[in-house]
């Protein structure tokens, strides 16, 4: 049973990763044959990765093929409004149970990442890692295993709101504000910081997405 289940394990989180990473794209056509050869497997672990994250919503059929699936305007503002509210609670949960050694780190975060302020790619990476950090300083598994699914869906995205010009200045701006209420221990201050974060980069991400349709 081990041996069937842990090939299956990894193709399904290569996968994933990269449609987290942007290697596989909205819209990209997924063929279990290129996938197998791809990944050095066979092509069963390959099938029944594909048959999960079609089960998730993060694989849509086109004709016979999968292809990467999208989201609409709708689906997005769905997603952005879930967004929010768990991200505001993690960053409540945080001020209230992290560690003083999980706020050094987000401090530590904030400092590094203006190395990348001019790599919209490399600070999408980042900035998923500092999100990441701020939902395990809840100390609340659930909480997290929520997140971890929006998060997942945010991967349908075709653009980061970081790639617009000055964004990448003003989330960090946005970050510190964040951590400063987290360190401070106010829970009220925190909840708003993270809430008022992911509706401006939502903001941003419309104003992106109407340019390119033009």
């Amino acid at each position: 049973m081990s041996q069937k289940t842990t090939p299956q394990k990894d193709a399904y989180t290569m996968i994933l990763e990269a449609i987290d990473v942007g290697t596989f794209r909205p819209g990209d056509r997924l063929v279990e044959s290129d996938l197998a050869e791809r990944l050095g497997m066979s092509r069963t672990p390959i099938r029944e990765a594909l048959q999960r994250l079609e089960t998730q919503s993060l694989l849509s059929r086109d004709g016979r093929s999968l292809i990467v699936a999208s989201l609409d305007h709708n689906q997005m503002a769905e997603l952005y409004v879930v967004r929010t509210e768990l991200e505001g609670l993690a960053a409540r949960l945080a001020a209230r149970h992290a560690t003083a050694e999980e706020v050094r780190v987000l401090r530590d975060m904030v400092k590094e990442d203006r190395a990348l302020v001019d790599n919209p790619s490399a600070l999408s990476r980042a900035n998923r890692r500092f999100h990441k950090q701020i939902h395990l300083a809840s100390h609340n598994r659930f909480l997290v295993q929520q997140l971890d699914l929006v998060h997942r869906s945010m991967a349908l995205m075709a653009t980061t709101s970081l790639a617009a010009e000055g964004r990448g200045e003003k989330a960090l701006a946005e970050h510190e504000a964040i951590v400063r209420a987290i360190e401070a221990r106010d829970e009220a201050a925190a909840y708003e910081a993270l809430k008022s974060h992911i509706s401006v980069a939502f903001v941003t991400r419309l104003k992106l997405d109407s340019r390119n349709e033009n």
